[in-house]
């Protein structure tokens, strides 16, 4: 299997640089193209299952942004409430899988209902040149064990939020994404990495992805692509800086 657990495959969430369509940053689109295949099948699974309107806008601006990049596209199809068929059969019949972004827990949730870490591991044995492309809440529940950071109002605070949940299993990495944007961002109270994220990292380690960096796993040998941080015991460190490549083991 192929994996792109990205922070944002389509530029910046905070429009500090423009992007029109899938982000070039980082030989992104290079990389998807080494692997994409002619009259692919592309599969969304959304973090947002009853939001009917924005995950139709969703899978209209990715199918645009494929097709503007050069990558042959025969369908993308959506799996939502709406979606009756959810079977492995059904997601075999797709040569990208793409886990769409948005709240973490809520999307943690439909992956459990759809049974998705037994199907989509089954998906990684059966199809080893399938595609799997993670866009932030999505890349974070790809995790074995998810740290889902919170992020709502009263999440920080609540004694009943789950900060360590199930994953999908397709890397040990737990990914934080959007760092640029969120690194200074407070929530009830606190800071969202210095007084919440620091201590969580006590005995773990996270990597750290701004927009525009993503992990690039290739059938099972990952490495970093683009600006990246580690958190660990507390600390954070910059392992690499925009357009640079290093090896990655997280084991």
């Amino acid at each position: 299997m192929i994996g792109f657990f990205t922070s944002s495959p389509s530029g910046p969430l905070d429009n500090s640089r423009t992007v029109l369509g899938l982000d070039p940053m980082n030989h992104f689109v290079d990389n998807l193209r080494k692997y994409w295949p002619q009259h692919a099948r592309v599969l969304m699974i959304t973090a947002f299952p009853q939001d009917d309107a924005a995950n139709d806008q969703m899978v209209g601006f990715f199918a645009g942004a494929i097709e503007d990049a050069g990558l042959p596209l025969e369908t993308l199809d959506l799996w939502d409430h709406r979606a009756t068929n959810k079977t492995l059969r059904n997601l075999l019949s797709y040569h990208v899988i793409m886990l769409g972004g948005g709240h973490v827990p809520t999307q943690n949730h439909f992956f459990k209902m759809l049974n998705l870490r037994k199907n989509i591991l089954s998906y990684r044995e059966q199809r080893p040149n399938g595609i799997v492309i993670g866009i932030s809440a999505g890349t974070m529940n790809s995790a074995d064990r998810v740290y889902a950071q919170p992020e709502l109002d009263g999440e920080a605070l609540d004694p009943n939020y789950r900060r360590f949940i199930s994953g999908l299993g397709l890397t040990h990495t737990n990914i934080l994404p959007h760092y640029q944007m969120v690194k200074n961002n407070m929530l009830d109270g606190m800071r969202l990495y210095e007084d919440i994220t620091y201590p969580d990292s006590m005995g773990r380690r996270f990597l750290i992805l701004p927009d525009g960096s993503y992990l690039l796993s290739e059938h099972g040998k990952e490495s970093v692509w683009g600006e990246a941080y580690v958190l660990s015991n507390g600390k954070i460190t910059q392992i690499s800086r925009e357009n640079d490549v290093m090896p990655w083991n997280n084991d």
